[in-house]
């Protein structure tokens, strides 16, 4: 078993580790299929082994040709480090600096079992979201981070630590991107070839920056996401014998049974191979139960029962639906077609992937038929930015909504009708992990976090500012209930700029005084009111036609970096797929120095602020007003307001002209 101190020694060349190849008993990625020429295959060799030097060579090339040939990919399985990959105790680290320590903690827990999807193939989430393209590159960058000071900065290029360069006490000390591909070639099919060919990586959102907290972050998106579906469709605030139908048990999308739970509905989500449950669901319904089933079967097949039970007793059984399988990535894994059992998509996904992409698009047709049946009752249906209306409309399904923009489905995106009117006030999903490992200080954060909130309601706010605050108290407290932390200690809450702000500042205070332990790294989620341009998702309630521009997200990132963040993150794709979004996060290091602080209300304030005013400027209402109000407490922010076109007359008038 390696120690800490080995895992940062540097690549394990003599001797080498013994190769045990893929350890039986974990989950493991889809095999990919990048199509590379012999001239493109000797190519992927030896930009692998271009991390080794020659004495080595000779050994690890048939192996890793071996890796290429069998998955797809070269991940140098026998470079997989033989320790408890966890989160260690920031103390724990060799490090010059805690800073970097605090990195390092967080890597790790990107590639703990409990909370990685493959984590022998470096996968966190979303079938595709890595942490690095291989092995060599995580010994590589554990390395530097402990060699690390303060006046350095690391810079990685998709999942490769190019190196330690020199820079100043107040840069940065870590800088990714990942998959920054000239955009003329940003399809998935040079993707697949690049990614194979080992010089770019799909770093999902939160994989590739190393700020994914395990489940607990999809568990709040989905409780709020639940309770603001059922006030705007079903005016009710009780989901008391309400059916929330979805599915996706995997990963990330394991986290909507426990979310059902939370907010007092009847979840069903369907994840494998057939069984049936609607007799439970019935009686659930009926006698208004809590509770969460696992439908363990195809959900078109799910879902065409439903139409089944409508069509022959005249009862809908569901009132809320949604979908959360990859389906950014719906021809590798990330959603099988319901025609074939998951053994058998997993073989004809290797062995003939333009028959399985028929298949995949024949289901995806199947699954909105059935839905758009329901929706002829009191049924509502939204996507969960999982490109999964984007994929059916590809698939030729019946999505289209008559009149509407690009961005514009017969079904909202969650972000157009429900999440979208909090991004524009300023609020989304701010996080905080606890690098002690210390169970108490995230209790001790909870209660600060708590206070803030409530003395703020106390103070007098909007009621719809006051309506998030209560969710998230309610949230504090439900989290801790349902014990969702899983890996390191962290907690995560939708908030706008003041709540931020004010959260952090409690946090640093507490640090100073000792009543938290150790320092905390403060991020979010890239899925946030600056972070993303995703026009069909984060700025899919944008109408203004900037919708597929990335100005946003990429000033979101160098913003933050001039404005005191410890590391900052740019990437192309997460969420809705490759290509089809760029996004950006960020971590900051709290140690109870003022220093810390200044930081901290200097770069979160930018950090909401450029969405909200993005969102004013393309006619936002709320984000209008936020940003005034903003203007006003802040003589510094000065920002260009919009005039309306009153007179739609104008308009016409000229166009005639």
């Amino acid at each position: 078993m390696s120690s800490l101190q080995a895992l940062c020694s540097g690549l394990p060349l003599r001797p080498l580790p013994e190769n045990r190849g893929r350890q039986a008993g974990v989950p493991h990625a889809p095999v990919r299929t990048p199509s590379l020429s012999p001239v493109e295959k000797q190519l992927a060799l030896r930009n692998a082994l271009r991390y080794f030097p020659p004495d080595v060579q000779e050994l690890l090339a048939p192996e890793f040709a071996q890796e290429l040939q069998l998955y797809g990919h070269i991940y140098m399985y026998r470079f997989c480090p033989d320790i408890e990959m966890r989160a260690y105790p920031i103390e724990q680290y060799p490090c010059q600096t805690k800073v970097a320590a605090a990195i390092m903690h967080m890597i790790m827990n990107n590639l703990d079992p409990a909370v990685a999807q493959f984590p022998q193939e470096l996968v966190t989430y979303g079938g595709n979201g890595q942490v690095f393209s291989n092995w060599a590159q995580f010994w590589l960058t554990m390395f530097y981070l402990s060699k690390m000071t303060e006046e350095q900065t690391l810079v990685m290029y998709s999942g490769h630590p190019l190196g330690l360069f020199p820079s100043s006490r107040s840069a940065p000390r870590l800088v990714i991107t990942n998959g920054m591909v000239i955009p003329n070639y940003s399809s998935r099919t040079e993707y697949e070839k690049l990614f194979a060919l080992g010089v770019t990586m799909y770093g999902q959102m939160t994989a590739g920056s190393y700020c994914y907290i395990g489940p607990q972050g999809i568990v709040h998106g989905t409780v709020l996401t639940v309770l603001n579906a059922a006030r705007r469709y079903l005016g009710i605030e009780d989901l008391a014998g309400k059916v929330f139908v979805t599915s996706g048990l995997g990963g990330m999308s394991g986290a909507q049974a426990k979310a059902a739970v939370i907010v007092g509905c009847i979840g069903v989500i369907a994840e494998g191979a057939p069984v049936l449950l609607l007799c439970p669901s019935r009686e659930a319904r009926k006698k208004k139960e809590v509770l969460s089933l696992g439908y363990h079967g195809n959900v078109v097949a799910l879902w065409e029962r439903l139409v089944h039970e409508l069509d022959t007793t005249g009862e809908c059984l569901v009132d809320l639906g949604s979908d959360q399988t990859s389906c950014h990535n719906p021809f590798n894994g990330g959603y099988y077609p319901v025609q074939l059992s998951f053994t058998e998509a997993q073989s004809l996904m290797a062995s003939n992937p333009a028959v399985f992409k028929d298949l995949v698009q024949e289901s995806l047709r199947r699954q909105v038929s059935a839905i758009n049946r329901l929706a002829e009752e009191k049924f509502f249906f939204w996507d969960y930015g999982n490109a999964f209306l984007l994929e059916a409309q590809r698939a030729g399904a019946d999505v289209e909504k008559k009149g509407a923009g690009r961005t514009e489905f017969r079904y909202p995106s969650y972000v157009q009708h429900i999440m979208g009117d909090i991004f524009s006030q300023g609020f989304g999903p701010f996080r905080w992990v606890c690098t002690s490992g210390d169970p108490q200080d995230l209790a001790v954060t909870d209660e600060l976090a708590t206070s803030v909130l409530e003395e703020a309601i106390a103070d007098g706010v909007k009621v719809s500012v006051k309506l998030q605050y209560m969710d998230n108290i309610r949230w504090i407290r439900e989290a801790a209930r349902h014990r969702l932390v899983v890996g390191s200690q962290a907690r995560i809450l939708y908030s706008d700029q003041k709540g931020r702000v004010a959260i952090a500042v409690a946090i640093n205070q507490a640090i100073a005084c000792r009543r938290i332990k150790a320092p905390v790294v403060l991020s979010r989620d890239h899925h946030d009111v600056s972070g993303t341009d995703s026009p069909f998702r984060e700025t899919s309630n944008i109408y203004d036609g900037s919708a597929f521009c990335a100005d946003m997200a990429v000033q979101n990132f160098v913003g933050d970096a001039c404005r005191g963040a410890t590391w900052v993150a740019l990437h192309n794709g997460g969420g809705v797929g490759w290509g089809e979004v760029i996004n950006g996060g960020f971590g900051l290091v709290l140690d109870g120095t003022p220093e810390a602080e200044g930081r901290a209300r200097l770069m979160l304030s930018w950090d909401v602020s450029n969405g909200v005013a993005r969102r004013c400027w393309s006619g936002n209402q709320k984000a209008y007003e936020i940003i005034c109000q903003t203007m006003q407490e802040n003589s510094t922010l000065v920002v260009t307001l919009p005039h309306k076109v009153e007179d739609e007359r104008v308009l016409q008038q000229a166009l005639q002209l």
